[in-house]
């Protein structure tokens, strides 16, 4: 008997992740010897502060190296509700944030605790890569909201009612968004969070991205817009895209108190505790100043400024201005290739490595990260511009 006939019925529904694939064989060919430009990078290209592996260390030496709370130690949730009241003017206690490894362990926890067999998850899409596959491990079934780019990859009220079933249990929101760079206004956000309680539906409002915004504008937490829809919220954050910290895996979310009991007690009987010293670190960052992230956030705009001004420049790629995170969507359909075969061809025949969109529910788009050097972008697009003229 072949071993695949016997796993889980659940795994079967969910593919592998087409960003660690390409970033997989990108590396394989770098290994190789060759001298590959990294547009797939889905982390900030910054080391991890020095203030904050300080207190790493100092944990370490100080022998703070055991179990933990589950949910956390009582110092970082105690930060986790400092920094919701002070950046997103959200009111939770300790007792309602839970820490994780991870935001992604955050949204997949939230899931879990959320979703039935059979219940519904509405996703604006494009998508970030794990949100449907992490619905279908959690018996749930994807329901996808086509978001236009003449929005702005944005879905309006009018989107979101059309796909609402008896079966519709939660809205995974991403702002900024994660391939997009999408960022919803207080206003969009009022339109969606009055569906929502309207119809009762949950909504997991992804916010990993909040700190890399441009162009003058602010984030919003939906959760913050008024007491029902508060209720309905799980707020998720963490620490690896802002402060650079994609291997320390920390992220947490706020709930009320019943989603943060049930999640908490998933945790007992999965992970328990997220990693001891990187909970110290953690304390760090979120009491680090609010100008740490200015000098990121404006690098970040003009790195996106300078790729934004060479890929007009290319007539056989077009893309909506992102207005937050650090990645560019570029439709590609007028190369007449599919996501997959573009972005195999371009590491292949120019060394530059792209994400390709099909594991975002875009398969004539591409992903592009300008979380890279200015001189690694240079070259980038200069390959890219050379690549593309064979068209």
């Amino acid at each position: 008997m072949r071993i695949d006939t016997r796993l889980a019925e659940r795994l079967k529904k969910v593919n592998p992740s087409s960003t660690l694939a390409i970033n997989a064989k990108a590396k394989k060919l770098k290994a190789e010897g060759r001298d590959i430009i990294n547009f797939a990078a889905g982390e900030p290209d910054f080391d991890t502060p020095d203030f904050i592996k300080a207190a790493a260390i100092d944990a370490i030496k100080s022998g703070f190296t055991k179990y933990t709370p589950t949910a956390g130690t009582p110092e970082l949730k105690n930060a986790v509700c400092e920094k919701f009241k002070r950046d997103n003017s959200l009111e939770y206690l300790p007792e309602q944030i839970v820490v994780s490894c991870g935001a992604k362990h955050s949204i997949f926890n939230a899931l879990m605790a959320l979703v039935n067999k059979g219940d519904e998850v509405l996703i604006p899409a494009p998508y970030w890569v794990s949100y449907p596959e992490m619905t279908h491990i959690c018996d749930g079934t994807p329901r996808f909201i086509c978001a236009l780019p003449q929005n702005n990859f944005k879905i309006t009220s009018k989107d979101l009612e059309k796909q609402i079933t008896p079966k519709t249990k939660a809205l995974l929101l991403n702002s900024p968004s994660n391939p997009t760079g999408c960022v919803y206004n207080k206003d969009e956000l009022g339109q969606i969070a009055k569906i929502c309680v309207k119809e009762k539906i949950f909504v997991i409002s992804d916010e990993i991205y909040e700190k890399l915004i441009y162009d003058g504008q602010s984030h919003v937490s939906i959760a913050s817009l008024n007491k029902d829809i508060y209720g309905l919220t799980v707020t998720v954050n963490g620490l690896s895209k802002s402060y650079s910290m994609t291997g320390w895996r920390i992220g947490y979310l706020g709930a009320s108190k019943e989603i943060s009991d049930a999640v908490s007690k998933l945790q007992d009987h999965s992970t328990s505790n997220p990693v001891s010293i990187s909970q110290k670190a953690a304390v760090a960052a979120l009491s680090s100043p609010n100008d740490f992230f200015a000098k990121i956030c404006e690098e970040f705009e003009k790195r996106r400024d300078y790729c934004i001004s060479r890929l007009e420049k290319m007539n056989k790629i077009s893309f909506v201005t992102p207005r937050g995170a650090f990645y560019i969507f570029c439709d590609i359909s007028k190369t007449m290739l599919d996501s997959l075969t573009f972005a195999d061809r371009l590491l292949e025949e120019a060394s530059v490595s792209t994400v390709p969109g099909s594991g975002f529910g875009a398969n004539k788009y591409i992903r592009i990260s300008f979380a890279n050097n200015l001189e690694q972008l240079e070259s980038g697009m200069e390959r890219l511009e050379k690549w593309l003229a064979k068209f």
